[in-house]
């Protein structure tokens, strides 16, 4: 993939280097009363109104960091790339409808991450919080992905793609039609609308791919079999066997090896918002 000489993200917030930011909450009393004994006790209470910038609520704390790897810091660059490139092709498309494209922040961390949808470590893999419409990464998920057989700087962008297809769905309201349809469904319904989710997502992927090929000649020859060898890596049936469980299709969340390819196709051949609609081609529109 042709990246280095592409745009940098200015929505990157690095946060790598240092232990696990837990945040501190506060209410408005705690606040006043924190500053009455911070006065009392003859501290200054600008160190403490500067920890609670921007509304004091859930604040990381401030810590050691820890040094970066040259390795890391070129993925994190990487990553960077690849983000500008969705919101060079997003904000086209966007502008196409007569709409403004609200883009993402993307976190990189190690170990673990406090976000608005809760407490998360690195083995949860990349995802996107709707709550504060952020992606979260940690960067040793590459090595996970080599694990899986998915190797190659495609497949990695291809995962950054499909998170930012969670952010579209989002800022589009699919995301929270979803959720109040899960919230009354039974359970098997309940993983099928997770998964055309999911599929969803995957085929906004594939359509990035080619209309970032198109604006900039991204693509060298084996990254679309890369990123095709990275969807069929993290099918549900696949990981599946990997634990060494029988493949339980009632149970999947993200589709099989089969799908989450063909949709990743789907968006890659077509490159449109309508070829992406997995709701339709299920019948549930």
């Amino acid at each position: 993939m042709r990246w280095k000489d592409g745009r940098r993200s200015d929505n990157v917030q690095d946060r790598r280097g240092g232990a696990v930011p837990r945040g501190m909450k506060f209410g408005g009393g705690t606040i006043i009363i924190a500053l009455l004994a911070m006065l009392l006790l003859g501290e200054n209470p600008l160190n403490l109104l500067s920890q609670l910038l921007g509304g004091g609520i859930s604040q990381p704390q401030a810590q050691a960091q820890r040094p970066t790897s040259a390795a890391s810091d070129e993925a994190a660059d990487f990553v960077s790339v690849v983000l500008a490139s969705t919101e060079d092709v997003w904000s086209q498309i966007f502008r196409q409808s007569g709409q403004n494209y609200p883009e993402p922040q993307l976190v990189l961390y190690e170990d673990g991450v406090q976000s608005a949808c809760g407490f998360n470590s690195a083995s949860t893999g990349p995802f996107y919080c709707p709550r504060d419409r952020q992606v979260y990464l940690d960067l040793s998920f590459l090595n996970e992905l080599r694990r899986l057989g998915a190797s190659g700087d495609f497949a990695f962008a291809y995962v950054i793609a499909h998170e930012v297809g969670h952010h579209i769905q989002t800022v589009t309201g699919l995301s929270d039609q979803v959720r109040q349809l899960q919230a009354r469904s039974r359970r098997v319904d309940a993983n099928r609308l997770s998964v055309l989710q999911e599929l969803q997502a995957d085929c906004y992927a594939g359509m990035w791919a080619r209309r970032a090929d198109d604006m900039r000649n991204i693509l060298e020859r084996g990254d679309i079999e890369e990123g095709l060898r990275a969807a069929a890596a993290i099918g549900d049936d696949r990981l599946q066997k990997m634990s060494g469980r029988r493949v339980q299709r009632e149970a999947f969340t993200h589709g099989s090896s089969e799908q989450r390819v063909q949709w990743f196709r789907t968006g890659f051949e077509r490159g449109s918002i309508d070829a992406c609609d997995t709701f339709a081609a299920a019948g549930m529109r």
